[in-house]
């Protein structure tokens, strides 16, 4: 296995630029996500790796060799489509072992790969059927031991998961990443689902409109992102944002006044904060509280109550937020449609966003998480 560098890289088509000066270091062994709403970039991003797209500009390196010119079949990269094609007419093991076949490899080497992919992907007891009589994850496994067979030092996977249900998706999640573990092999791996990123991945690619918005471990992202966009993107449901008035400034923390008049203090960097400014707060709806227990407290009418058994979530109508808020609490709550609630706000957990939506850095040491520095 090895690693992927890329220095710099672009990718246009005609005027249009769609990758846009990415500088990114995946090492040896490295699980690592792109993730991104649609048309952010990251299947043209994953595309360039392979070498099905050429680069406009930049430097593509696989181990310390540059990759630009070279043609996709020498590059020893892997890819997994999201569509499955597979041959109809073929059984399991000729769909996986087409490619070695085409490239005349020896039969006994042949069997060989393909039971040893189909052993790992726990499918010896189906080669002998053909694609129409296995379940959409099962499909999913047989494409991904295509890919395995041919011994790939990077497998690429473009949103493989998308065209399954939400069950087979959990659990092909989970068999991926297992996957990964038991090779030890350097995967880069496109979705638009943060979900999924934040469940199978070592580290994050955070693409926003070409750009690379933050790349960090899970967690990292969650309690520590750099901006608004990668805040409201990762996390389900995603951040609440509710406009702020600055009172106080100090070199350690922010004095903000909420839309109801109330202020309290928030542990980010002030240093780049004025007095008078107005921002936006942040605060993720299962770390808002009961009123008794918050730092602050703000009211709304409830718009929206989601009864899910294991957590309640409650929409409420709050002045100075950008949408409904949504307070999570596990467990259920008594609470209905029209109704006043008043919710806490816990300073430790916030977030402060200036208007260009670049982040103030937090100061709360989480647990588990180192600190940005």
């Amino acid at each position: 296995m090895t690693n992927v560098t890329l220095k710099n890289v672009s990718k246009a088509y005609g005027d249009v630029l769609i990758s846009k000066n990415v500088d990114l270091e995946i090492q040896e062994g490295e699980f690592v996500v792109f993730v991104g709403p649609s048309g952010c970039g990251k299947s043209t991003l994953l595309r360039c790796i392979a070498g099905l797209e050429d680069i406009t500009s930049g430097d593509l390196y696989i181990g310390n060799e540059r990759m630009n010119d070279i043609e996709p079949s020498k590059r020893g990269v892997g890819m997994v489509f999201q569509s499955y094609a597979l041959y109809p007419h073929l059984n399991l093991f000729d769909n996986m072992s087409f490619g070695l076949k085409l490239a005349k490899a020896d039969k006994k080497e042949i069997d060989q790969r393909v039971e040893h992919a189909a052993d790992i992907l726990q499918l010896t007891h189906l080669l002998d059927r053909q694609p129409k009589a296995l379940s959409g994850g099962q499909r999913q496994r047989v494409a991904i031991g295509r890919t395995l067979v041919s011994q790939p030092n990077v497998f690429l996977l473009d949103e493989p998961l998308s065209n399954l249900d939400a069950a087979l998706r959990v659990q092909m999640r989970s068999q991926i990443t297992k996957l990964q573990r038991k090779l030890g092999c350097t995967m880069i791996y496109v979705t638009h689902d943060q979900v999924e990123a934040m469940t199978m991945a070592d580290k994050i690619v955070v693409l926003d409109d070409g750009y690379v918005s933050q790349v960090g471990k899970p967690l990292e992202l969650y309690h520590y992102p750099q901006n608004r966009f990668v805040a409201g993107f990762i996390g389900s449901p995603k951040m609440n944002f509710m406009s702020v008035f600055i009172d106080e400034v100090e070199s350690h923390q922010v004095k903000v006044q909420l839309s109801n008049g109330m202020s309290f203090w928030i542990p980010v960097d002030g240093t780049t904060v004025n007095r008078g400014d107005r921002m936006s707060l942040g605060v993720r709806p299962e770390h808002l509280l009961t009123a008794c227990d918050g730092d602050a407290t703000i009211e709304g009418e409830v718009m929206i109550v989601e009864k899910l058994g294991n957590e309640t979530q409650v929409y409420l109508n709050l002045e100075g937020a950008d949408a409904d808020v949504n307070y999570r609490q596990p467990d259920t709550l008594a609470v209905e449609v029209g109704d006043k609630l008043e919710i806490g706000i816990p300073a430790h957990r916030c977030h402060l966003f200036h208007s260009n939506g670049d982040a103030c850095r937090r100061l709360h040491q989480e647990a588990g998480v180192d600190l940005p520095q």
